[in-house]
């Protein structure tokens, strides 16, 4: 069958329908009373071009066979992924207030096919990109042409883990693999430069043998340009999996959230969130004037 390619072209739609996401992830958590803003609010554009402009994917047939995977590795950023799927039409809206209540398909961390169009579960860190790499070689082997999407968090790559898949996936010339690394500079116990450094990150990756895009992860030109990229690098087979360095800004669209580690794993009071809402909607009608 023809898949249903979600595809918003619209520079200033893709950006409204990001502003919709992080109003959503704020609900959510001020609801839930607990999870994880930061990285949430920072991927919000990166989540919002693929599920609305690059993903090949049907939320009326979430397992249609030659459907993109999405592999979220750093699960605690689960609300991004939740909102991303609801609005986009894979279940309604309304359970995304059910975030971290018990019973609820919306759990902490993703728990595979626990609700449609959830592709792996996560939780320990580190792990996503060996699932996503598993992936790969699957469709390689089986000469499909889906693709395959990972998201990590930087933090996560202080495990040894990740680097064993990233010099698999060079080993067997995964073009079909796209990684998102995003470079917030933040993680649970301070900044990443003072946990463990990882730069040159750019020049690593590169020599692990993979072709590396560095963009601003929360300008959306620049995140459907480095996606399209990546496409023409698979479809000209250049045997080199692509890494995108997605520079963004934590708890990006809160002031008082933005670029500060303490938000990583808090959530806002009902006070801060309806702060946070009131920035948010004024952003909107900054973007609705464009």
């Amino acid at each position: 069958m023809n898949m249903k390619k979600e595809k918003e072209t619209d520079l200033k739609t893709l950006n409204l329908q990001a502003n919709s996401i992080r109003q959503d992830i704020i609900h959510m958590l001020v609801e839930a009373k607990s999870g994880h803003p930061a990285g949430s609010l920072g991927m919000a554009d990166v989540f919002t071009a693929l599920y609305f402009n690059i993903l090949n994917h049907d939320p009326k047939n979430p397992k249609e066979p030659s459907r993109d995977r999405l592999v979220l590795s750093n699960g605690h950023i689960c609300p991004v992924l939740y909102s991303a799927l609801a609005e986009s039409g894979y279940f309604p809206k309304s359970e995304l207030l059910t975030l971290r209540k018990l019973g609820s398909p919306l759990q902490g961390h993703p728990h595979f096919e626990s609700l449609p169009g959830i592709e792996n579960s996560s939780g320990p860190l580190g792990q996503g990109i060996s699932q996503a790499v598993g992936m790969a070689i699957v469709s390689k082997r089986e000469k499909k042409s889906w693709r395959v999407y990972s998201l990590i968090g930087d933090g996560e790559i202080n495990e040894g883990q990740a680097w064993e898949a990233f010099l698999l996936a060079s080993k067997y010339k995964l073009d079909n693999l796209v990684a998102v690394i995003d470079r917030n500079n933040i993680q649970i116990d301070g900044t990443s430069d003072d946990v463990l450094p990882l730069d040159p990150l750019s020049d690593k990756c590169r020599s692990f043998g993979w072709n590396v895009i560095e963009i601003d992860g929360n300008d959306m030109g620049s995140i459907i340009a480095a996606f399209e990229s990546a496409k023409k690098q698979s479809n000209q087979q250049t045997n080199k999996p692509t890494m995108i360095i997605a520079k963004t800004v934590s708890g990006k669209g809160v002031s008082f959230m933005e670029r500060k580690f303490g938000w990583h794993g808090k959530s806002p009071s009902k006070e801060e969130g309806e702060l946070a809402i009131k920035e948010l909607m004024e952003e909107r009608k900054r973007l609705e004037a464009m």
